[in-house]
């Protein structure tokens, strides 16, 4: 699968350079609509890849920015109220909708054309992006969806409930594998299959390592179906069990990396910083991911009781007080590439709270002024946090090793199956599933040569809890926060608590409705928004279309609060 992966770079260019020359194109036509498809010209193989990309892409947007704030990987210093602070608009999902719009014409095609490989790529593909709504939203438009220019038109489509929703995906995704155990080959995308490159047991291992975590997804309302699924993908061993098979897409100089710092002055960069709740768990169990994900603070407090002031008012440079009170970032990195270290003294006998003085320091959630955390002398915008950590500098890149919008692993697949075993489950031994895991999850990063050290950490090394279990877990879905979000609302776990600019002092559910549902849907989504469940005193204040009102897969289950 990696070295697939290192093939398709030049693939995925391609792509994204045939999509814009397309656009251009086409909108020197005046009357063609430059998003429209033409059933007589569209080619499946250059659609399908399409899909693939795009949808990778919306989980690195979600997993590595918007909730990747709310389950506190990380905080932003700045606009910060939609990432920190759950404050989030109406959303709408339009672009899941496109997708599968897509999707489904490259369906019709394969059936057409008896292309049975093609047709079970659809199915995986619409069961991911149906999926993703229903995970994200709650209830939404399925059975009556993608009508509108079928002979019997749905414009206003009903919407289905949560529970139907995933049985339905469960059933394409039983169905797209029993295409794919025949072997059949019949509609392959080639070296277009940006996922596998054509691998049709690769598609099966995919197609069942998802019906594990769809199936998990129902394991609070559903138990006797989520275990006779888990069993039988189990017993059939068809399923993702190491990292070089993890479901991912490369970034490239076409495609890049979200918040890479390719302006004069990233911002954007500058503004992410790691979250002190996953930062302490990698402390707490030398965790060898944290010098992978973290770059060195660039100014380190020094605690110096021979000081006469609190603070010193400037930095040291290699232990001499200089006359700065700051560099920009590009200064300290040229300066501390160069090898000079910087610190800064304080009197913790003369301060009011002594500051964080380790080599990595990140930003407690939900603060009201992130910026000045730690005792920064520059608190804003115009410089950066001298006193707290950026990430690595892999992630100021375009691309690179590591940057990869990953959409299913393997140290997930071991740790549902971890879940599965404590549970009680047909499955196996727990402890070896989460032993894979944390082995799967630490080789995803490039340090899984560090196992032997880090499984023996007395936190880390397995004790048959389901806390243990979903808190690797959460460790590992970094970049890919909404599984950690997904577990969370189900579970409960981990136990993480919002700080105090949080608009409400508890974890958001759910995505709100988008204006266009609302606005053009108002019956059928009337209907969905009273099957929601009001969860007093945190959606109080939102309406009904909070973002803290229970959808089906919560209610009744006592989680996650």
């Amino acid at each position: 699968m990696k070295s697939f992966k290192k093939a398709i770079t030049s693939s995925l260019i391609l792509i994204c350079l045939f999509m814009m020359s397309s656009c251009d194109e086409a909108l020197t036509d005046a009357n063609i609509n430059p998003n429209g498809v033409s059933p007589e010209t569209a080619n499946p193989n250059q659609i399908m890849p399409k899909v693939m990309v795009d949808l990778a892409r919306e989980y690195t947007e979600l997993g590595y920015r918007t909730v990747a704030g709310t389950m506190q990987h990380l905080q932003e210093g700045a606009w910060k109220g939609g990432f920190n602070d759950y404050v989030w608009d109406n959303n709408d999902w339009n672009n899941y909708y496109s997708m599968l719009r897509n999707n489904k014409f490259v369906h019709q095609r394969a059936v057409e054309n008896d292309q049975r490989f093609l047709e079970g790529i659809s199915l995986t593909m619409k069961s991911l992006i149906f999926g993703k709504i229903t995970d994200l939203w709650g209830d939404a438009p399925y059975t009556e969806a993608l009508k509108a220019s079928d002979s019997d038109a749905v414009l206003k489509p009903a919407y289905d409930t949560q529970e139907v929703i995933y049985q339905g995906i469960l059933e394409d995704l039983k169905e797209a594998a029993s295409i794919f155990a025949t072997g059949n080959t019949n509609g392959s995308l080639g070296n277009n299959d940006v996922y596998f490159g054509g691998d049709v047991g690769e598609w099966h291992k995919f197609a069942n390592s998802l019906i594990l975590r769809f199936s998990m997804r129902l394991s609070e309302k559903m138990p006797d179906l989520a275990r006779s699924n888990i069993e039988q993908v189990y017993s059939s061993g068809i399923y993702f069990t190491s990292s070089d098979e993890d479901v991912s897409v490369p970034y490239n100089e076409a495609d890049f990396w979200p918040r890479a710092a390719v302006e004069s002055d990233p911002s954007g960069f500058r503004r992410i910083r790691i979250c002190n709740t996953l930062l302490d768990k990698l402390y707490e169990y030398n965790d060898p991911r944290k010098e992978v994900w973290v770059r060195p603070v660039h100014v380190r407090w020094v605690e110096d009781t021979s000081l006469s002031e609190p603070v010193d008012p400037f930095i040291r440079e290699n232990g001499e007080l200089t006359n700065v009170v700051s560099y920009s970032v590009a200064e300290f990195m040229e300066l501390i590439d160069a090898g000079n270290v910087y610190t800064r003294h304080f009197n913790p006998d003369l301060v009011d709270e002594p500051f964080d003085t380790r080599e990595y320091v990140g930003v407690p959630p939900n603060l009201f002024d992130p910026t000045g955390h730690n005792g920064n002398p520059t608190p804003g915008q115009q410089l950066q946090n001298q006193h707290v950590s950026q990430l690595a500098d892999k992630f100021r890149e375009t691309d690179g090793e590591f940057l990869e919008s990953r959409i299913i692993t393997a140290a997930e697949v071991s740790f549902i199956l971890a879940e599965a075993a404590w549970r009680g489950w047909s499955v196996g031994d727990a402890e070896s599933h989460y032993n894979n895991g944390v082995q799967q999850a630490l080789n995803m990063w490039g340090v899984g040569d560090h196992y032997d050290d880090y499984i023996q950490n007395a936190g880390v090394a397995y004790n048959n809890t389901l806390e243990q279990i979903i808190e690797q877990k959460y460790i590992a879905s970094f970049t890919v926060a909404t599984e950690a979000w997904f577990d969370y609302r189900r579970t409960g776990l981990p136990a993480i608590t919002s700080g105090p600019s949080a608009l409400e002092p508890a974890i958001p559910l759910r995505f709100r409705y988008g204006n266009n549902e609302l606005n053009f849907n108002d019956t059928n989504i009337q209907s969905a928004l009273q099957r929601l469940e009001p969860s007093s005193p945190y959606s109080d204040a939102h309406g009904s279309n909070s973002q803290w009102h229970k959808p089906w897969l919560v209610q009744e289950t006592g989680n996650p609060w």
